[in-house]
Order: structure tokens, then sequence, then C-alpha cells
């Protein structure tokens, strides 16, 4: 069953184009993983603080497994110290 994530990030002030630029360079790998069906990232058009990545997966293992990949590790140590609150990733299936 696909697996779809949602990730938020609210930077810390001044952190915000650092943030935006660790998004960036980890969509990229991750789009050609083989179990990934896509994935963007997104800054809220109220609050230049707050971004997110919303990610679709073939099933939960597809994401498990990028989750352990070096690019993915490397990402969550670097977007951790940038922003103001525990990281925040939510597991999610397709209601209706």
């Amino acid at each position: 069953m696909e697996c779809f994530i949602f990730a938020r990030f609210h930077a810390r002030r001044g952190n915000e184009s650092a943030v935006a630029r660790a998004l960036l360079e980890v969509v990229a790998p991750s789009r050609e993983e083989p179990g990934c069906l896509s994935i963007h990232a997104f800054r809220s058009t109220r609050d230049p603080q707050l971004f997110y990545i919303h990610s679709r997966w073939k099933d939960e293992a597809a994401f498990e497994n990028h989750a352990g990949l070096p690019h993915t590790v490397r990402f969550v140590g670097r977007v951790e110290t940038l922003i103001d609150h525990p990281l925040e990733v939510t597991r999610a299936e397709r209601i209706g």
C-alpha cells in the first residue's frame, strides 16, 4: 500500500535560506530512489520560516529504505540544527 509522508520544518529566524537549500539538496537524490513515486518541497506563502516536504512511496519498506540512506541521514542531521522544534514527520494513508 502506498505510503504518504508529510514533514514539517520551521526554520529558526535567520536559517530560512539554509533550510531551503537543505530541502532542495535532499529532494533531488530522493526522487531517483526506485520506491519514490513523488517528492516535493514547499515553503509557506504566509510564514517564510515554514517549509514542508510531501512525498509518496511505493510502500512502507521503500520509505524505511529511504530513511536509512546516506543523503537522508545527512539531511536530518543538518536540518535538525536549523529548525526551532523537534523534527515532525507524519506517515499517512489516503482516505476516501
